[in-house]
């Protein structure tokens, strides 16, 4: 079985992933928004659900799908140092930020406009 890693690593199956953690969606819905022909989207949706990232359901003459998070947890897991990392960067930066808000700031200094002069030009010596 593909790591979770390699399944979402191609972007088409991402999209679909998204899609369905706003809404679950039928099939034809995913081809409209991904633009795909039919069997390209049931044959990313079946990679999905034997993976364990999608289910579907069957309603009438359709399929619908829906999102199933707990594979996305290998994910999250990964991610876990980086998020600690990252919260620890973001943190220090709000400290400093603050500290240079509390801070006296100085007047500004006048604006002094200097004219500029145009190069002279050296004329030809005959």
């Amino acid at each position: 079985m593909e790591s979770a890693f390699a399944i979402i690593a191609e972007p088409n199956r991402r999209t679909i992933l998204s899609l369905l953690a706003a809404s679950e969606r039928s099939v034809g819905e995913i081809e409209r928004r991904l633009r795909l022909p039919q069997t390209s989207v049931s044959k990313h949706l079946r990679v999905l659900r034997e993976a364990g990232f999608v289910e579907a359901r069957v309603e009438a003459q359709r399929r619908v799908y829906r999102l199933r998070p707990d594979p996305l947890m290998e994910v999250d897991a990964w991610l876990a140092p980086f998020r600690r990392l990252w919260t620890t960067h973001l943190d220090a930066l709000e400290r400093h930020l603050d500290r240079m808000a509390q801070a006296p700031q100085p007047p500004p200094e006048p604006q002094t406009s200097k004219r500029q002069r145009k190069p002279r030009r050296k004329e030809a010596k005959p």
